[in-house]
């Protein structure tokens, strides 16, 4: 570990958790007439700015055999509009030195460009354009979607990871739209049409559907005549609102898939059905569950780091991850790599963890192990601050699920009132055989 760094993680040891804090940067929203809302969120550290276009449209809402349109829609965008050639809006931005990209999630598809301040406007003009001229034409869909399909078989079909992530997706969420591929499976992929995209762009890129996120060197007096300048001059129109959100079953059952892939040691992932922010019928379990996914495997001094890979040597590496920013249900996900060295099978090494799951569910965690996670957590959410698109995407990400940004700021609270028994019962409830979706993906034979 870097000396420098090391020493600033032992101070932050010191520290009370409230003197971790800082204070909540200014931040403002209003509302354009055609809907739009707008989000400024003012952090004057540095001569930058980001600004982030929020449209509520992900794979949670495509048809059936229509799989990957959001994202595919999110590449065309690019591909020309009225004020636009193909290409051109990226090559505006780029010789002015912005960094930009966009990606489409499970609820929402996000457009993004970092910039500085003075050129704000130019970014507003270019995304008011993509998100209301875009042309979708035939010709520029059928080269796309040929890229769209190679970056499928790159990230997911020649990815071993990739295949385990979304066959366990898939099987992890029985009763909602979120098992979907957000790429899209591949022979849905092949069926999408130019057609397809504008009836999806029509009825879902609405200024009514969108939120509009500015985080950086600016202020709302700035912010606020360019936002009606270029996005107030889009008209209002109707859209097809979000459905209901995606739940899950109370009691899906016991779920398990086998994979034979071209790995060099088995591999295990355990997902759990647990609830979001926006579905928590408490919303202190879902603290509970941030804190129990780091106490658990956050770092290598969690309790299964620890216990099964540094001192058993049962695992190489152990991870975990729970995303609590969806509109409907999430996961919490265990996943492992099985030591080369080691002589036990997946079933056996899968039976190690429930021993300290189980032991988690019969005694709560002693106040040391859980303020080291709570300081841990508390830490990395305060340094991602020091990023703007990183509080950007917080904003965004909650304002997205219906719920209020501001409640960004009221993280570190939150997180300082979760109890060891708080870590308990949230084990005890979704930490069970029937909330369990898991995939033993096992070394594949070679036939000599």
């Amino acid at each position: 570990m870097n000396i420098a760094r090391s020493r600033m993680l032992l101070f932050t040891w010191l520290l009370p958790f409230t003197a971790l804090a800082e204070p909540a940067q200014p931040t403002h929203e209003f509302t354009l007439d055609n809907g739009l809302k707008v989000v400024v969120r003012e952090d004057h550290r540095a001569p930058v700015v980001t600004s982030q276009l929020w449209v509520r449209v992900g794979s949670s809402g495509e048809p059936p055999g229509k799989s990957g349109l959001s994202h595919a829609l999110e590449h065309m965008l690019y591909k020309g509009s009225s004020k636009t050639c193909s290409g051109e809006a990226s090559a505006i931005l780029d010789n002015l030195g912005a960094s930009q990209n966009a990606f489409t999630d499970k609820d929402v598809t996000t457009y993004y460009q970092t910039l500085q301040p003075h050129q704000l406007g130019v970014a507003f003009e270019l995304m008011a354009d993509m998100m209301s001229t875009a042309h979708l034409r035939a010709e520029d869909f059928i080269p796309e979607l040929a890229v769209i399909q190679e970056e499928r078989r790159f990230r997911v079909d020649d990815d071993p990871d990739g295949v385990a992530h979304e066959r366990l997706t898939r099987l992890a969420f029985p009763a909602s739209s979120y098992g979907a591929p957000i790429i899209g499976w591949m022979h849905d992929l092949q069926h999408l049409t130019a057609d397809d995209l504008r009836h999806w762009y029509q009825s879902r890129y609405a200024p009514g559907n969108a939120t509009l996120v500015i985080v950086g060197d600016v202020t709302l007096e700035k912010v606020q005549p360019l936002a009606e300048r270029y996005f107030g001059a889009l008209p209002a129109k109707p859209f097809v609102t979000t459905r209901p959100p995606p739940l899950e079953l109370a009691d899906p059952g016991e779920r398990k898939i086998i994979l034979h892939q071209a790995i060099s040691a088995p591999r295990l992932s355990m997902s759990f059905n647990v609830p979001s922010l926006a579905s928590a019928e408490n919303r202190r379990s879902v603290h509970a569950l941030q804190l129990l996914e780091t106490l658990l495997a956050g770092s290598n001094s969690a309790r299964l780091n620890k216990r099964l890979q540094f001192t058993e040597r049962l695992f190489s590496g152990i991870s975990s991850s729970y995303n609590p920013l969806y509109r409907g249900d999430s996961l919490f996900t265990l996943n492992a790599q099985l030591n080369t060295q080691s002589t036990a099978s997946l079933e056996q090494a899968q039976a190690q963890i429930w021993t300290l799951l189980d032991e988690l569910k019969a005694t709560p965690p002693d106040s040391v192990e859980l303020e080291r996670a709570r300081t841990l957590l508390i830490a990395r959410q305060i340094y991602n601050r020091d990023s703007i698109e990183n509080q950007a995407d917080h904003l965004g990400g909650l304002e997205s699920i219906g719920l209020s940004g501001r409640l960004m700021d009221e993280d570190v609270n939150e997180l300082n009132r979760v109890t060891p028994q708080d870590i308990q019962q949230v084990a005890q409830t979704y930490l069970t055989r029937q909330r369990l979706s898991t995939a033993h993906v096992l070394v594949e034979k070679t036939h000599e």
